[in-house]
């Protein structure tokens, strides 16, 4: 079995975080939801640093993130599924 690129926690998320160095645009990756073992594949949009998050759907401004099943932040530009997700289209909800 290859290893994965993104690791989705709980299958209500809609944002995985990237597990691998280096991913770049168009990379087909392989997806596992470690709730329940399963896997998917999803096309990367864009490159993405480790650690950091992917969209596992389109997502628009007003969505609320969902990782490690909980609200993480407020969606506020759009992000099509397979798109990076950090501080330029996603912000918290503290403030």
């Amino acid at each position: 079995m290859s290893k994965p690129h993104l690791l989705v926690h709980e299958t209500a998320d809609n944002v995985g975080v990237v597990v691998v160095e280096g991913l770049k645009a168009g990379t087909k990756m392989l997806c596992v939801v470690t709730h329940d073992n399963s896997s998917f594949e999803l096309t990367a949009k864009a490159d993405v640093p480790i650690g950091h998050k992917v969209a596992l759907k389109d997502l628009k401004a007003g969505d609320t993130a969902i990782k490690y099943g909980q609200d993480i932040g407020k969606i506020i530009g759009p992000a099509a599924k397979g798109d990076y997700v950090h501080v330029h289209n996603l912000k918290t909800k503290r403030w």
